[in-house]
């Protein structure tokens, strides 16, 4: 195997292991950033010495081989300085590959409990999903600053903020119950419906989705969902991936390039995952409280899976639901999704001005989907070289290829309707 080929199946190994080798390192030496780092050193070494020897028939067992003995040697190293690393130092279940058992009363999963970890209390609610999606969604810096649409240096100073803060409070690794967990469960919704955002439409790269991003957060999902059975909002978020899961056939072509949601093939959808999305969602509204924000995607969600046809699609009910999302977590991007409901409900020209009346927000600035709709309602109202314009500014904000590609190749079009005068487009 040549070095680019094998950093290629090192990256998308590490893209896969990370999360769960992190976690098991901080479930080891109870702190964040030394589990990274000590993750890190790992894929170091892999990236030395496979491009030589191949990569191992269980590279994440490589891996967390590797990292358990450097984490071993420092344990050793520091043990006369630290005493709690002295105690973890002489555990037996430092020097094997099994897994560390739960304590009694936690939930069995590494990874959820590291959640819970870094949504310590002490840390801001920004600082908190930051340095979640970094360990665990595996995500760059530059990944959750443009999901949160925030300057990269800011995300990278409380990520190096939070685990300061974690290591000086010396947070215990497990499921908190109680009102401990009614505190933390907000921000871990939040991680765990970012993670799956990230998975089902990519910020950057070269591929549009990232599907195991998406499973291991429907995952996570599932498991909140068991361990706070009474929170009409985690059912809410795991009916939303549920259904939102359904489409992951159809949201791609046979060359990877974006297939949008009117033009797909609905007979491929997976009638499965709906009807599980759509239990959970019923189990969220039988217990009887208003409908939270994961609560009311996932009935917008429902309303898009239980159309058989895209013309069957009840759009002034999602118009509703987006003006009741507004007001119960009023953003600029609900606002977005509403003008493209309300577009499709009662014709392009209302939505349109509800778009460019989100033009002066300043976290919509560097947003690429604000121009890409609002091309896509320009087109829609005949308006074609205003459309061009429209799209090709969203080309130059997305960093995801895939989507650049989808924004140049709609410009392409108007610019050729634009020229001869013929009927707009319709994707």
């Amino acid at each position: 195997m040549n070095g680019q080929a094998a950093h290629r199946a090192i990256d998308a190994v590490w893209r896969i292991e990370s999360a769960k080798l992190i976690a098991r390192l901080a479930t080891m030496v109870r702190d964040v950033g030394l589990a990274e780092d000590l993750a890190q050193d790992a894929l170091v070494i892999a990236l030395e010495r496979w491009p030589e020897t191949g990569i191992p028939d269980n590279p994440g067992a490589w891996l967390m081989t590797t990292a358990k003995r450097r984490a071993i040697d420092l344990l050793r190293r520091n043990k006369l300085r630290d005493r709690k690393y002295e105690e973890y130092g002489r555990g037996c279940a430092l020097y094997t590959e099994d897994d560390i058992t739960a304590e009694s009363g936690e939930i069995g999963d590494e990874l959820l409990r590291l959640i819970f970890a870094t949504c310590h209390p002490s840390l801001s609610r920004e600082a908190r999903v930051a340095l979640t999606l970094r360990l665990l969604g595996g995500l760059t810096t530059e990944e959750i600053a443009r999901a949160y649409l925030v300057p990269e240096p800011t995300v990278a100073q409380r990520i190096v903020r939070a685990k300061k803060t974690l290591a000086a409070a010396r947070e215990r690794f497990g499921t908190p119950d109680g009102r401990a967990l009614e505190e933390r469960l907000s921000s871990v919704l939040e991680v765990v419906y970012l993670m799956f955002n990230e998975g089902y439409s990519a910020t950057a790269g070269s591929d549009w989705m990232r599907p195991t991003l998406c499973r291991e957060a429907l995952r996570l999902g599932r498991m909140l969902a068991e361990a706070a059975p009474r929170e009409p909002e985690v059912h809410g978020l795991v009916a939303l991936m549920e259904i939102q899961s359904s489409r992951f056939k159809t949201r791609v072509g046979p060359s990877g390039e974006p297939i949008l949601l009117m033009d797909q093939n609905r007979a491929l959808w997976d009638r499965l995952l709906i009807r599980r999305g759509l239990a959970a969602l019923e189990r969220a509204r039988g217990l009887g409280r208003p409908l939270g924000p994961y609560a009311l995607q996932a009935a917008i969600a429902a309303c898009h899976a239980q159309a058989l046809t895209p013309e069957d699609t009840d759009w002034a009910r999602i118009a509703a639901l987006y003006e009741a999302l507004s007001r119960t977590a009023p953003s600029p991007v609900v606002e977005l999704n509403r003008a493209v409901a309300i577009a499709m409900a009662f014709g392009p020209a209302f939505g349109l001005q509800i778009v460019d009346g989100l033009a002066d927000e300043p976290a919509m600035r560097g947003y690429y989907l604000l121009p890409s709709v609002r091309g896509d309602l320009l087109a829609k109202l005949g308006r074609m070289e205003e459309a061009k314009e429209a799209f090709e500014r969203a080309a130059s904000l997305t960093q995801n290829q895939r989507e650049q590609t989808l924004m140049r190749r709609r410009a392409a079009e108007c610019a050729a309707q634009a020229a001869t005068g013929g009927p707009t487009s319709s994707n």
